[in-house]
């Protein structure tokens, strides 16, 4: 199977700056990095997030981010993007979110990685750009990218590309996850086919499973005239 290229791998630890009058910690301004790096179980070397609750740790290790989503933004935004404009760890391209489903396995250089989620944008983004819908209009368009949680650690280059050695049978693409979170908030059934995926992040589990509760207690409480 040919891999998938990696533009650039990109790290960059967190520093403060200021948005509507505060100062504001963030990770988000990354960088290219040439040669190898160390994956560890939680980031790269020399990477690091701000905000703990929301960014990083074991289950989102590697934010990635398609670069065929550059010239979109670019036009929006009204300016040239370097790769690492959105935070990501590594730009790619050749895989969308529509092409990587959660629970896909990749071979990263001596590491091993899997799609545990789509990345959830944030306002950092806005921090960055000076826009206040940005994170929305990622949500919007559909163009998140997603997460990596890392199954081993290892040595990795921008060379050595990415590589799936494993596709996820129940086949829940990044995409599909993002029009049910984002979307089509009630449609049950999509709610439940991604439940399905063991491999999905905590955090999207127990949104989706609160939505299905929040759902089925709104249905009760309608059909039997109960509040």
């Amino acid at each position: 199977m040919k891999p998938v290229e990696i533009l650039s791998i990109n790290t960059g630890k967190p520093k403060e700056v200021q948005f509507n009058s505060k100062d504001v910690s963030t990770g988000i301004f990354k960088t290219p990095v040439d040669g190898e790096l160390f994956l560890s179980w939680v980031n790269f070397e020399g990477d690091g997030q701000a905000d703990l609750v929301h960014h990083g740790g074991r289950e989102k290790a590697v934010c990635v981010y398609p670069y065929e989503h550059y010239p979109f933004w670019e036009k929006e935004l009204q300016r040239t993007l370097a790769y690492g404009a959105f935070g990501e760890n590594l730009t790619v391209r050749g895989l969308l979110e529509e092409d990587v489903c959660i629970g896909d396995v990749f071979q990263l250089g001596e590491a091993i990685v899997q799609v545990s989620q789509p990345r959830q944008p944030c306002y950092k983004l806005s921090v960055r750009y000076g826009l206040p819908d940005m994170p929305l209009k990622l949500q919007e368009t559909g163009y998140t990218g997603f997460y990596f949680r890392v199954l081993k650690e290892g040595v990795v280059s921008r060379r050595d590309g990415l590589t799936r050695i494993f596709s996820h049978p129940k086949g829940i693409t990044v995409s599909y996850a993002n029009r049910i979170m984002h979307r089509d908030k009630d449609y049950i059934e999509g709610i439940k086919k991604i439940l399905e995926v063991e491999e999905l992040s905590v955090n999207w589990r127990r949104t989706f499973a609160k939505r299905l509760d929040g759902i089925a207690t709104d249905t009760t409480e309608r059909l039997t005239g109960h509040a």
